[in-house]
């Protein structure tokens, strides 16, 4: 442990045996001054700081600090019933305050009391539970701004976690100064009962057993109770002073002196109505030349604060704009031009409700959830979506960019309702409209048509559901372009935290980040979540050593998650409906893979590939009247390829291999691929 640590404990410890151990006056009256620099300190420490957490420490240290005062309160008490001596420091406090009279004394002191326990201490603890209330009920609130910043790019995700943190440990402060404020009231009640102790049984321990007279007794241990009193009682009014302080600061980045400055000399005419005032007291009976001096001094004070201070000279208007126009032809900020958001959501002005949160708007959060959602489902941290109007498009218009190409677009008509149903008919009036997700034909409808829609059997949905499903399935399909290098080193090396011999053994040797990012955007292509990511790695680590064909490595890895893909196409019951292939077909595939040096592909005569590909055509049409998943099932050899074949004509076709499903699936033929 470090000395410093080492000494905290100590002192504690040490805390703890003065409530056992009898301690000479001498040194009792070093503790006692300590305690006052202590407290001391604290004060300062508050009233210097510009944010809570820079004084984070405050509960435990105040909690610290009530702890000694009462080890130091018991220990005098124990010195002045037992010898009638607590050292020179309480008898110097208890001779001044008293002057010889006692019973002036001992109401200082009760007063002195008072202000700390009904006043400053009450007032702490009632801002300090109100401040514990508030923060934690608008805790959510502000996580909430954190993310819609960062959603909108404004922060980084560096800054949003620091952001979020620096929210929870204000959280937990307020919390904590809650339940330390409790400490300090407690510590007040306290000092109060341990005064009537050392006044009641002190008269009669001076009186019965050293036989001392009743005013000797009194003049004795009213003294010595007093000076106790006060020694404790001041530091502990320091740190009550302190506890308010921390918790009623609302700071604008400076210290409690510069704010008090700044705030009060913002109204300088102010002081003049003040001076005035304090003026005309001076007319009654109250002494002239007093109250006249105050009032000349706040006047000169008002006189000081209105003069207007030394500004240095400004540029004009000219050296303005010339400083603009070279800043512009500034090469970096013509760098600055060419940085493009991998996703951008634009949309026109008649749709800027839908992301403005003082109208009631909730795309922010809405996109939020979504890319909590897609990284659940495939397994990588999608890029912040810029979201931005754009008055060159329609006013009801949106449109999705990946990279800076666009890749989605569509209309929303924000005072309506969008139905959606197996067969449109004209029984529902609204607006003819395809759902932009999955192109399924619907109707724009009015409120008042709302509830007939439903009975009819309709799905209705709003606007913003309308458009987050249209964001969510086309972040999916593009899901691969979006994992570059970049992104795959930061799996990577989240991989490697709780993983790291599995990935040393497969990057950088025998496989770059290059290879590795292409395997995952395969499986991403084909809408293969890449989360099981220790899986993949271990399929790499397996087979790379044999080959660098990232194609083949994708195959490998598909086959490793097997149980995944069959979760994710097989019913529940674990029955799977697929299209299977003929042997001809897979033997003419097969006999028409042509390898090379730099890779495989399918060269097929375009007369049979025309053939095969309506064969399955046809037979993808029957289940889609079914209205099923067309899943076409062939051998592991040439999935690959039949897969790269139907990419460029009927690319929503899922293609698997017998290798990727688990041997409890029972497979169901709903059609079979065959040529003549």
């Amino acid at each position: 442990m470090k000395a410093r640590d080492l000494s905290v404990l100590i002192a504690v410890i040490l805390i703890i045996l003065m409530l056992v151990i009898p301690l000479p006056g001498g040194i009792l009256s070093v503790l006692i001054l300590v305690n006052i620099i202590i407290a001391l300190v604290v004060i300062l420490v508050a009233m210097n700081t510009t944010d809570v957490l820079q004084f984070s420490v405050f509960p435990t240290l105040l909690l610290l600090i009530t702890l000694f005062r009462l080890a130091l309160n018991v220990s005098t008490t124990r010195a002045i019933l037992a010898e009638g001596d607590a050292g020179g420091v309480v008898e110097t406090f208890g001779s001044f305050v008293i002057g010889g009279n006692p019973l002036v004394g001992f109401v200082v002191f009760i007063i002195l009391v008072i202000i700390n326990f009904l006043v400053i201490t009450k007032g702490s603890e009632r801002v300090s539970e109100v401040a514990a209330r508030f923060s934690l009920d608008s805790m959510p609130g502000k996580q909430m701004s954190v993310d819609a910043d960062l959603n909108a790019g404004l922060i980084s995700e560096q800054e949003s976690r620091e952001r979020r943190k620096k929210i929870e440990k204000e959280a937990d402060f307020h919390g904590s100064m809650d339940g330390a404020s409790k400490f300090v009231k407690g510590d007040a009640i306290a000092g109060i009962i341990i005064v009537l102790i050392n006044i009641i049984f002190g008269i009669i321990i001076g009186m019965v057993q050293m036989g001392l007279s009743l005013n000797e007794s009194v003049e004795l241990f009213t003294r010595l109770t007093v000076g106790d009193g006060l020694v404790s009682q001041i530091p502990a009014l320091l740190m009550s002073t302190a506890t308010g302080i921390v918790v009623t600061r609302s700071s604008d980045g400076n210290n409690l002196g510069t704010d008090v400055i700044n705030q009060l000399s913002q109204y300088p005419k102010l002081l003049y109505i003040a001076a005035g005032t304090i003026f005309l007291l001076g007319l009654t009976p109250i002494n002239f030349m007093l109250t006249t001096s105050l009032a000349g001094l706040l006047a000169f004070t008002a006189y000081m604060m209105q003069r207007k201070p030394d500004v240095p000279d400004l540029p004009d208007e000219e050296e303005i704009d010339e400083a603009e126009s070279s800043a512009m032809r500034a090469p970096e900020n013509v760098v600055n031009l060419i940085n493009m958001d991998p996703i951008e959501f634009e949309f026109g002005y008649a749709l800027i409700p839908l992301a403005d949160a003082n109208q009631g708007g909730d795309l922010l959060e809405r996109v939020i959830m979504i890319r909590r959602q897609l990284a659940i489902e495939l397994g990588m941290v999608i890029p912040v979506v810029r979201i931005r109007d754009n008055i060159q498009l329609n006013p009801n218009e949106y449109r999705l960019k990946i990279k800076g190409n666009e890749v989605a677009a569509g209309e929303l008509m924000l005072d309506h309702y969008l139905a959606m149903g197996p067969d449109m008919d004209d029984t529902i009036e609204g607006i003819d409209t395809l759902e932009p997700a999955f192109g399924l034909p619907a109707k724009w409808i009015t409120e008042e048509y709302k509830d007939e829609a439903e009975l009819s059997g309709y799905t209705v949905v709003d606007p913003p559901s309308v458009v987050s499903t249209h964001i969510t399935e086309v972040i999916k399909q593009q899901a691969h372009s979006l994992l570059g290098r970049q992104e795959t080193k930061q799996l990577i090396d989240h991989l490697k935290e709780s993983n790291p011999i599995l990935v040393e053994e497969v990057t950088p040797e025998p496989l770059a980040i290059g290879d590795v990012q292409k395997v995952l955007a395969k499986l991403l292509r084909e809408n293969i979540s890449i989360r099981n990511l220790p899986v993949i790695f271990e399929t790499l680590a397996d087979f790379s050593k044999m080959t660098n064909d990232t194609e083949l490595l994708a195959e490998y890895a598909r086959q490793a998650l097997s149980a995944q893909i069959t979760k994710q196409y097989a019913s529940p019951d674990m029955t799977l409906r697929v299209i299977t292939v003929s042997g001809k077909v897979e033997k003419l595939i097969a006999e028409n893979i042509q390898h090379t040096e730099h890779g495989n592909y399918l060269s097929l005569d375009p007369e049979e590939q025309q053939e095969v590909i309506t064969t399955i055509h046809k037979e993808v049409e029957k289940l889609a009247l079914q209205e099923e998943t067309a899943i076409l099932l062939c051998s592991p050899a040439i999935r690959m390829y039949l897969k790269q074949l139907l990419d460029r004509f009927l690319p929503q076709v899922v293609v698997l291999s017998y290798n990727e499903l688990e041997p409890n699936v029972q497979v169901q033929s709903a059609g079979v691929v065959n040529i003549a």
